[in-house]
């Protein structure tokens, strides 16, 4: 079984920064690639804030965040991505997107090492197949926010070596998650379920049934959710929101995934959520979730 010493993080939006600092607070060195130098920036400035509170809430010593922050890299160069034992991609779900950089990971990376998608919707046996290492390729789906979540959805593609996984299982463990194995299926188990009841809510709010605070209020006092679907939603990004449905509906053609018209409106108008500072809520201070 190959063992992951360095791990490699493809992507710095949201999902990406997270996994980051939960690889690296793991205790592996961690390079974190963007195309773009601006997003490297903000993940990092949000990871020093999360670290910066992490501390003041006593769940880490200036030593340690100091030792954490000293295990990331940040580059714009993909070839960095070379001394990876295992690279995470966390781009957002486009077909086109993810195709070409995995041609672009195989011709720079080792034969090796492994790759891994953080995809919610997307098929792994599919996205393996574009990355010229199909038995060497898993499903990786860390819950949002990375961070603070400690569940990770574990997919074997079709061709998935049974070593491959394990490597890939143990060093999830490795990093402080906890691994649940699901078959190659839209949406896996959580977005299964989510992206349905978060379109739902979108309705609801649509229809004027009820605010998207009432509606919170609701969820998380009378069914015990900690965290109501509209705040979750501005979390996620309702752009984000809108490419989760477009793949699930692709994949599954339930009625109940296809997007609903209010938050097209709303990513039209730029409000975006939580990283844009409005979406069902208005935010001060574009910060990372959670400490």
């Amino acid at each position: 079984m190959a063992e992951i010493r360095t791990a490699g993080i493809a992507g710095s939006g949201t999902m990406g920064a997270g996994i980051a600092i939960v690889v690296a607070r793991g205790g592996f060195p961690t390079i974190v690639y963007d195309v773009e130098q601006a997003a490297l920036d903000r993940a990092r400035r949000q990871a020093d804030g999360f670290f910066d509170r992490s501390v003041e809430l006593g769940k880490l010593s200036r030593a340690q965040v100091e030792a954490i922050v000293a295990r990331q890299t940040y580059t714009t160069r993909l070839d960095d991505l070379a001394a990876s034992d295992i690279v995470i991609e966390a781009v957002f779900e486009d077909r086109t997107v993810k195709r070409e950089l995995y041609q672009q990971l195989h011709r720079a990376c080792p034969e090796g090492a492994i790759f891994a998608s953080n995809t919610s919707t997307l098929s792994i046996t599919e996205l393996a197949g574009w990355s010229g290492r199909a038995d060497r390729f898993v499903g990786m789906h860390f819950c949002l926010p990375a961070q603070l979540m400690k569940l990770v959805e574990m997919s074997p593609g079709l061709l998935t070596g049974d070593e491959v996984f394990q490597s890939a299982w143990t060093f999830c463990e490795a990093i402080g998650q906890r691994p649940v194995k699901t078959k190659d299926t839209p949406g896996f188990v959580l977005n299964y379920f989510l992206i349905p009841y978060l379109n739902d809510v979108i309705r609801l709010i649509e229809a004027g049934v009820a605010t998207p605070a009432d509606i919170d209020k609701a969820i998380t006092k009378g069914l015990g959710h900690a965290m109501g679907p509209c705040r979750l939603l501005d979390l996620i990004g309702l752009d984000t929101q809108i490419l989760l449905c477009d793949a699930f509906f692709g994949a599954t053609h339930d009625p109940r995934a296809a997007c609903p018209p209010l938050l097209k409106r709303m990513v039209a108008a730029g409000l975006l959520g939580r990283k844009a500072g409005r979406g069902f809520y208005k935010y001060e201070g574009h910060t990372m979730f959670g400490a």
